[in-house]
């Protein structure tokens, strides 16, 4: 069966307001298994572009914690796109979602990242990080569903 896509002609009008969060992750050496649960906000960024808030609860070997994240989406070289940074302004990723589908990479120290990000319909998409090298192995699959 075909995985069909659904292109997004602006990611930052795309991604604006609020998402909920689902997100197995799980480190195929060992067998762990944990998810985070909670929600994403797209809000405007001083400036242009989005601030992307994330928090929720992370359980990790069955233990639950508190976590959250803050991301930029700035506007991309190209119209429609986004270039992802860090809260510190560090870059992360490029995003193009005009097909409906990204694939994206991020070295971090010597781990590699390698996101694709996949447009489900106008409100469900889906972020697939394989992360790999001698510090990782993890799969982080996450699900966003835009909040009513």
């Amino acid at each position: 069966m075909d995985v069909l896509f659904w292109p997004v002609a602006d990611v930052l009008a795309h991604l604006a307001g609020r998402w909920h969060v689902e997100r197995s992750v799980r480190d195929p050496a060992s067998g762990d298994e944990g998810a985070f649960r909670g929600t994403t906000v797209f809000g405007p960024l001083a400036g242009g572009g989005l601030l992307h808030e994330e928090s929720g609860t992370f359980t990790w070997r069955g233990v639950p914690r508190p976590a959250e994240r803050t991301l930029r989406f700035l506007p991309g070289a190209v119209p429609g796109t986004a270039d992802v940074r860090f809260a510190d302004g560090r870059p992360f990723h490029d995003l193009d979602l005009t097909s409906g589908r990204h694939v994206a990479e991020h070295r971090c120290a010597a781990d590699l990242y390698r996101g694709e990000f996949t447009v489900l319909d106008a409100d469900h998409w889906r972020t697939v990080w394989r992360v790999g090298g001698p510090a990782k192995d993890l799969v982080l699959t996450t699900d966003c569903t835009r909040a009513g």
